[in-house]
C-alpha cells in the first residue's frame, strides 16, 4: 500500500500520506490510540491522568520564522486550521545555529513505501554533515512494517531511533515498550524544558499527547495538525457549478439524495455517487467509536441514529444513484471515475486535495476542480459536528538504552528536522542540496534524478518534522480552496470520547474493538448487498461475543479512572 506525507504539496509522491493513513487507520483516526497487551489482565497503566499528562506535556511556543499567506485560525482548544502558503520561500531562513550534533553515531528505522535508497548515498552523507552526526538510515518496507518491528522488539534489538505509526500501536505493544525499551523524554522536554529546542516547541502541545504513555512523554510527533478529520465528501466543483449547484446549497442528507437524482444520467455513464459512508455517517450526530449517553459509555453500534444512518445509505445504494463499479467494490479506479466525470460525489481522505490531484484532473478535463461539502447535519438542523482525529499518527521514539548525553544530541537533531516549512533546514531535510538533489523551477524546489533516487522517499521527516501546512506551488486554486474549506469548518471539529488517549487493552478487547464482522456487514449494507436488519443481527452477535464486555472494560478501566480525554 502506497504511503506518503500530508500537506506538503511540493513532494508530489509523498502527498498521499494523509489519505493512505486514513485508509489504514480508518475510523481509528478519531478513536482512542490502542495498544494491545500481551496478557489478559486489565492493563491500563499506560493511560495518562489529566494532571500527570499536563505535567509531562511540553510548552507550546509558535514559530514566527515564516509568515504564511493564510494564517492558522483557531476553532477551539487544540483545534486550528493548517497555515497555507501559495509559494515556496525564495530565501529560506535559518532557524538552527551551527551544527546540532556532536559527532555521535546512531541507527534509525522508518517505514518506507517505495524503493529503498542506497545506503550511504549522497543525500544521507549530506544530511549527516548538516546534522553533525553519523545517522545510519535503515528504511524498512512499509507494507510489512507491522510484522518487521515486532521481531525487533521481541529480540530487544530496536535501533537508536524508530518511527512507530500509531495505527499499529496494538501490533507493536507500544504501551509495554514505553515502560521498557523506549526512552522517557519527560526530563528533557516537559514544560519549559522544550524551549531549549525551539522548533520542537513549535509543535502544538496536543500532538505530544499521542506519544505520552503513563504520564510520561516518549514519542516525538511528525506531521502534526490541529485539523485532522477522517476525510470529507468531495464533489466535482466544476461540473456542479456549471449546473448552478454550490456547496452551500447542501445542508442535509435529503439535499444530497436530491442531488443524486439530479446528477445521475446512467445512459451517459454518469452517476452521482461513489462511496460516502465513512465520511458521511457522522452527520447523524454519531461518533467514530464511543459516546457518552446519560452518563454511560455507549458504542456507536448501539445508538439509534446509527441505524438511521445505515438506512439512508442503504437507500442510496439501491436508488440507482451510485456508480455500479463502486457497488461492486472497485475502489482502485474511483479516482479515474472522478476525473472522468463518471462519478461526481465521493468520500475520501483529505490527502486527496493536493496539487497532484489537480494536475491529474486537469489532464482529464481542463476545467477540473475538486470541492468538498461542508460538514452537515442529517436533518439540516442544529450545529454540524465532526470528530477530530489524533493530532499526529506518525510518532518516533528513542531507545531506552541511550545515555542522557546521547538523548540530548538526538533531540538537537530532531529540533533541526522539525524546522518550519520553507526554512533552510526544512529544505535540506526534504530536498537535499541545491544543484545536486534539486533545482528551482519557477521558484519551486524540483528533484533532479539524483534527488528522485535518494531524497524523494520519505525518511528523515519520519523522525521529526514541523506541523503540517497546506502548500501547492503552481496550483494556487488548490491551496485557496482547501484553506477556505478548513476555515469554514474549523468550528465544527469536536474532540471525540478518549481523544488522543493511549490505551493498552487485552487482546480480546482489541479484537472486540475492531468489530470486524460488524464492519464487513456495514460495508455490504451501504453497497446494497445486505439490509439494515442484517447489520442489527451482526451487532447483536458482536455484543454477546465481546462487545458488551468491551464496553464494561472501557468503563471500568478507562472512563471511570481517567475520564474522556476531551
Amino acid at each position: 500500500m502506497e504511503k506518503g506525507r500530508r500537506h506538503m504539496g511540493i513532494e508530489l509522491n509523498r502527498r498521499h500520506f494523509l489519505s493512505a493513513a486514513a485508509s489504514v487507520a480508518g475510523l481509528a483516526a478519531a478513536a482512542p490510540l490502542l495498544s494491545a497487551c500481551s496478557g489478559s489482565a486489565s492493563q491500563t497503566s499506560t493511560v495518562n491522568t489529566a494532571s500527570g499528562l499536563q505535567a509531562a506535556l511540553p510548552a507550546y511556543v509558535p514559530s514566527t520564522a515564516l509568515k504564511p499567506d493564510f494564517p492558522s485560525m483557531a476553532g477551539g482548544p487544540d483545534v486550528m486550521t493548517d497555515p497555507g502558503f501559495l509559494s515556496y520561500p525564495a530565501n529560506p531562513v535559518t532557524t538552527v545555529s551551527g551544527v546540532p550534533g556532536r559527532g555521535g553515531s546512531y541507527t534509525a528505522v522508518t517505514p518506507l513505501w517505495g524503493t529503498v535508497p542506497t545506503a550511504g548515498n549522497s543525500f544521507y552523507e549530506a544530511m549527516n554533515k548538516a546534522l553533525g552526526v553519523t545517522l545510519t538510515m535503515k528504511p524498512a518496507d512499509g507494507n510489512n512494517y507491522n510484522t518487521i518491528v515486532p521481531t525487533m522488539t521481541a529480540a530487544r534489538q530496536l535501533p537508536d531511533w524508530i518511527n512507530l505509526p500509531s495505527w499499529w500501536n496494538s501490533n507493536f505493544n507500544v504501551g509495554e515498550l514505553a515502560g521498557s525499551q523506549l526512552a522517557d523524554l519527560t526530563p528533557y522536554l516537559a514544560g519549559d524544558k522544550i524551549k531549549k529546542y525551539p522548533n520542537l516547541a513549535a509543535i502544538p502541545s496536543a500532538a505530544w499527547r499521542v506519544g505520552a504513555w503513563g504520564d510520561k512523554l516518549y514519542g516525538i510527533p511528525c506531521f502534526s495538525s490541529g485539523f485532522v478529520v477522517a476525510g470529507g465528501t468531495f464533489y466535482r466543483r466544476d461540473i456542479l457549478e456549471s449546473k448552478g449547484i454550490t456547496a452551500d446549497q447542501v445542508r442535509s442528507a435529503e439535499d444530497l439524495m436530491s442531488l443524486g437524482k439530479e446528477l445521475t444520467d446512467a445512459k451517459r455513464g454518469v452517476w452521482a455517487f461513489g462511496d460516502v459512508w465513512t465520511y458521511m455517517f457522522g452527520a447523524w450526530n454519531l461518533p467514530f467509536k464511543w459516546a457518552i449517553d446519560n452518563g454511560k459509555l455507549v458504542n456507536k453500534y448501539e445508538l439509534p441514529a446509527f441505524l438511521d444512518a445505515l438506512d439512508w445509505h442503504y437507500k442510496l445504494a439501491t436508488s440507482g444513484y451510485m456508480h455500479p463499479d463502486t457497488l461492486a467494490g472497485d475502489n482502485a479506479n474511483s479516482g479515474t471515475r472522478f476525473y472522468a466525470g463518471k462519478e461526481l460525489i465521493q468520500g475520501g481522505g483529505m490527502g486527496a486535495w493536493v496539487l497532484a490531484d489537480y494536475q491529474s484532473g486537469v489532464a482529464a478535463n481542463p476545467n477540473y476542480r475538486r470541492g468538498a461539502f461542508n460538514v452537515i447535519t442529517a436533518d439540516g438542523k442544529g450545529t454540524p459536528r465532526t470528530s477530530m482525529g489524533a493530532s499526529s499518527s506518525m510518532i518516533s521514539y528513542l531507545n531506552a538504552n541511550l545515555k542522557p548525553a546521547q538523548i540530548e544530541e538526538l533531540l538537537s537533531v530532531a529540533n533541526y528536522l522539525a524546522a518550519p516549512y520553507g526554512s533552510a533546514e526544512y529544505t535540506m531535510a526534504n530536498f537535499g542540496v541545491e544543484g545536486v538533489h534539486y533545482t528551482r523551477q519557477n521558484g519551486v524546489p524540483t528533484f533532479t534524478d539524483e534527488g528522485k533516487k535518494n531524497v524523494q522517499a520519505t525518511t528523515f521527516p519520519f523522525l521529526a518534522s514541523p506541523r503540517s501546512v497546506i502548500s501547492n506551488p503552481g496550483g494556487d486554486v488548490v491551496t485557496k480552496d482547501y484553506t477556505a474549506w478548513q476555515t469554514a469548518n474549523v468550528k465544527s471539529l469536536t474532540k471525540p470520547v478518549f481523544w488522543n488517549m493511549n490505551i493498552s487493552m487485552p487482546q480480546w478487547a482489541a479484537t472486540a474493538d475492531a468489530g470486524q464482522a460488524v464492519e464487513d456487514t456495514i460495508k455490504d449494507c451501504y453497497h446494497g448487498k445486505k439490509k439494515v436488519s442484517d447489520v442489527q443481527a451482526a451487532i447483536a452477535s458482536w455484543k454477546s461475543s465481546g462487545g458488551d464486555r468491551l464496553t464494561q472494560w472501557m468503563t471500568d478501566n478507562v472512563l471511570n479512572k481517567y475520564g474522556t480525554g476531551q
